[in-house]
């Protein structure tokens, strides 16, 4: 589940960045919150049960 979003918003990133410059502040807010779930997912791994 996180990997699908943190592709998802790093594909937004990439788009925002080279495709469509709308603004540089959404298009850096879209890189942190990639980043930010990315590091969750790494940090909390996988649990079992």
């Amino acid at each position: 589940m996180l990997w699908t979003i943190f592709v998802i918003l790093l594909v937004l990133w990439l788009l925002g960045a080279f495709v469509v410059p709308v603004g540089g502040s959404l298009i850096h807010l879209l890189l942190v919150i990639a980043i930010v779930v990315l590091i969750i997912n790494l940090v909390s791994g996988r649990r079992s049960v």
